[in-house]
């Protein structure tokens, strides 16, 4: 098993990473190899609508840091996706690599599991977990859940030392997550991926009726 975490805050050891790293020692106890991408001050590009990728079946901006969190997705049982609060919203850096990162790839993600970890001081950290989960469940990716909303609070990594419920949050949902992707292979390798629709619709009024 294999789970993919992006961190997406700029602060490389800041509240956000305290949360990763509490998940991946859980997670690697259960036997799962972890790799953490640190979006740090990486100039990432967002989407800008092209349609390239329609034709080439990947993002037409291929800099090394998109094209290996391209790979190691492709690759991976899970996706962890942290990020801090600002304005009520995830990091716009990790939101333009998401875009692309979801968008313009052309594997299958279903059945990966995808989980959303913010950290923020005070307030705006629902709004912005409900944001990263939209990712996983317009693309048939099994949301995981904890004991609590997927949080950590503090202002540096060392208040959020002192969140232990949010602390246990994180180590509640690694052993979730590593639950859910063992029964899903379990499954997958017994009877395959659920069946998929022979025509996939795309719904969309362009006549105005």
């Amino acid at each position: 098993m294999k789970v993919l975490m992006l961190n997406g805050s700029p602060r490389k050891d800041g509240c956000t990473a305290r949360a990763l790293e509490e998940m991946a020692r859980v997670l690697r106890q259960e036997g799962v190899e972890v790799d953490i991408l640190h979006i740090g001050r990486q100039a990432i590009r967002g989407c800008v609508a092209c349609g390239g990728c329609e034709k080439l079946g990947r993002c037409v901006y291929q800099d090394e840091f998109f094209a290996g969190a391209v790979a190691k997705f492709e690759q991976a049982d899970g996706l962890v996706v942290g990020s801090p609060v600002y304005y009520g919203s995830a990091n716009g850096s990790l939101i333009s690599l998401l875009d692309r990162l979801f968008y313009s790839t052309s594997f299958d993600k279903t059945m990966k599991v995808g989980a959303a970890v913010v950290s923020c001081r005070r307030g705006g950290n629902t709004a912005a977990f409900d944001e990263l989960n939209k990712y996983f469940t317009i693309s048939s990716m099994p949301v995981v859940s904890s004991r609590y909303w997927n949080m950590v609070h503090g202002f540096t990594k060392e208040d959020v030392e002192k969140d232990l419920e949010g602390l246990q949050t994180m180590r509640i949902l690694a052993r979730n997550m590593a639950f859910l992707m063992r029964a899903i292979a379990a499954e997958k390798e017994k009877n395959g991926l659920p069946a998929k629709e022979e025509t996939s619709y795309f719904t969309s009024f362009p006549d105005g009726k």
